[in-house]
């Protein structure tokens, strides 16, 4: 009797000493969490980024946006080896988008929003990474990164998104929905229990989203955007006039005279390109209305997403929508007449917000700046210091 109640002490004491040493250990980590957190900006330089299939734009914590670049990569076609000694990205490879002899290519490695090319999509993060860190105190420790990715990818397109960041270096990734951090980039009340409506019209999808106490309460997704209108007016130009053009000079023509809804003012403008019948070059003029006529379907696409969405509301957030209206951002937004053509669409005040084309990085740059509030709210890699 005397040996079964000392084997029941031994062990109850073994207990007890294991449950102090794993408390120990988990008040431990929570001080380093709590120190880094503290001192964070001596022990690494933490990044936003919005990771667009156009555009990319890195912000650092306590200085908000410090880059912005074009998504694309110039390679030695058949070895994906970057240029420049690495350095051919961004600016200087968006100069190169068609103009290429045969032994170079330039590369968009993202398409609709996620990766297509994982490799040139690692060496275009990494090179963005590296020169952010260039430009001040690189820290000590590898850095936490948020990426803003489209809310609807798949959990394996989310998985590539956090294996790559881990891959150029990141020490933690969390991953944020990007209408929800175009939300809060673009200043509105995300939190409270009232209705905030954002269409984000990106380069290669909408993102809507109705947003209640700090989460989607109602969404669409679509793989449909910028590229899509400039595809659109590249095949009006070649099946009206046999006229062929690249993706820049189509991208310029949406941009001088593209609209989603009649002007005041028609415009017009002259557009080069080579002829398809005779190989030469040839120069035709172009208005404003056959390109809006181009574009009608990949338009009449958002609308349709942002009806959807709508009918998906619950009628108390709706109902708030009349008050609160929508807001719309991204560089898609800038189309003329967008908001109107929305606007009539819903019956709804719809507003373009102050900087369009930065709400989803100022939105991952206020999420860096609070990532102890928010980390939890968001995807995140498995391992690594918080």
């Amino acid at each position: 009797m005397i040996n079964k109640w000392a084997a029941a002490d031994t062990w109850q004491a073994k207990f007890k000493i294991r449950k102090e040493s794993i408390m120990l250990l988990e008040k431990s980590k929570a001080l380093l969490d709590m120190i880094l957190g503290w001192f964070g900006g001596w022990f690494s330089m933490d990044i936003g980024i919005d990771l667009g299939t156009c555009t990319t734009l890195v912000s650092v914590r306590g200085k908000g946006i410090v880059l912005n670049e074009p998504s694309v990569v110039a390679v030695n076609k058949g070895t994906n080896t970057v240029l420049n000694n690495g350095s051919a990205v961004g600016s200087v490879a968006r100069e190169m988008l068609g103009k290429t002899p045969g032994s170079i290519t330039a590369v968009r490695p993202l398409k609709n929003g996620v990766i297509s090319d994982f490799e040139i999509t690692e060496a275009m993060l990494g090179y963005f990474i590296r020169k952010v860190k260039g430009r001040g105190r690189a820290g000590l420790a590898k850095p936490r990164v948020v990426i803003a990715v489209p809310s609807g990818i798949t959990a394996v397109e989310r998985r590539a998104v956090i294996d790559t960041a881990e891959r150029v270096g990141a020490r933690k990734v969390y991953l944020v929905d990007e209408p929800m951090a175009a939300g809060v980039g673009s200043g509105l009340p995300i939190a409270n229990p009232t209705a905030s409506m954002i269409v984000d019209i990106g380069g290669g999808t909408t993102e809507v989203a109705i947003i209640s106490l700090a989460d989607i309460a109602s969404g669409e997704s679509i793989r449909v955007g910028g590229d899509a209108m400039d595809e659109a007016i590249i095949n009006h130009l070649k099946k009206t006039y046999n006229l062929l053009v690249g993706g820049a000079r189509a991208e310029k023509v949406k941009i001088e005279i593209g609209s989603a809804s009649p002007l005041e003012e028609e415009l017009a403008m002259e557009v080069a390109g080579r002829d398809t019948i005779s190989g030469l070059p040839r120069k035709i003029l172009i208005t404003s209305e056959e390109i809006r006529e181009a574009i009608r379907e990949p338009v009449a696409a958002i609308i349709n997403a942002v009806a959807g969405t709508l009918g998906k509301a619950k009628p108390e957030l709706a109902a708030d929508l009349i008050d609160n209206g929508v807001h719309i951002c991204g560089g898609g937004s800038l189309l003329r007449g967008m908001d109107t053509v929305l606007a009539n669409a819903t019956g709804l005040k719809v507003k373009r917000v102050r900087e369009p084309m930065n709400s989803v990085a100022e939105g991952t740059s206020i999420y860096i700046e609070n990532l102890e509030l928010w980390k939890d709210t968001m995807d995140r890699s498995e391992y690594g210091w918080e």
